[in-house]
């Protein structure tokens, strides 16, 4: 069966959307998961809380508060409208945004433990060459902790492709702008396209098991190389 061009638009879309959330997503994970490794503050354990909410949380939860904040009445839809960038719901913008706090933990968590497992002594070392905060952390703690650092990227890439709820409160189902994969496959099932909706769901699930074989084996290597 060829590909429907709305199909393909969606996969186009999708991993977009996903390539985005990653990249924007590790530049902002790295720093807060680095001080949630490094920290003693009180704040530790609320920060934390909250950066796993979206964990525990319905995603159309987090898409409907997102999409009130976001609105004309909202304060960030102000914020928003007064610098000139108008509104964000039903724009890719709105869902980039969605992404990336939906995906929060699943950058952080994998970073924060990477980065524990680097323990003191590299950073006590690279102190004792008298090398800036930033070098450190650039040339010794993010090489030390590559490997939490790919497995962050992969489970951000994968559960930005997976997303359904917020991307839906957030983005609608607007073709070329807001349609992903996930709302392609509910559209069809609602047209009672069942072989398209066929189509995209296999494709979704070799995806899914991919990247957990991807995961499962990058975990097996790790492990033997600590052994």
């Amino acid at each position: 069966m060829p590909i429907a061009r709305e199909d393909l638009q969606a996969i186009w879309l999708t991993l977009k959307l996903a390539a985005s959330t990653t990249v924007l997503l590790l530049l902002l994970a790295a720093p807060l998961a680095w001080w949630l490794a490094r920290t003693g503050s009180r704040l530790r354990a609320p920060v934390a809380a909250l950066v796993a909410l979206p964990l525990v949380l319905p995603p159309t939860v987090l898409g409907f508060y997102l999409l009130v904040a976001l609105g004309p009445r909202g304060w960030g839809g102000q914020f928003t409208q007064a610098l000139g960038l108008g509104l964000l719901p039903f724009t890719f913008g709105g869902l980039l945004l969605g992404s990336i706090l939906y995906s929060l933990p699943f950058a952080v968590q994998p970073l924060q433990g990477a980065f524990e497992a680097v323990g003191r002594r590299p950073l006590e070392v690279a102190a004792t060459l008298r090398a800036p905060p930033l070098d450190t952390f650039l040339h010794v703690v993010l090489p030390l902790a590559r490997a939490g650092v790919v497995q962050a990227a992969v489970l951000t890439f994968a559960h930005t492709v997976g997303e359904f709820g917020v991307v839906l409160m957030i983005g609608g189902n607007i073709p070329q702008q807001t349609r992903v994969v996930s709302t392609q496959i509910y559209g069809h099932v609602e047209a009672l396209e069942y072989a398209q909706a066929h189509w995209l769901s296999a494709g979704m699930v070799l995806f899914s098991f991919a990247v957990l074989l991807a995961l499962a084996r990058m975990n097996r290597r790790s492990t033997r190389v600590v052994g």
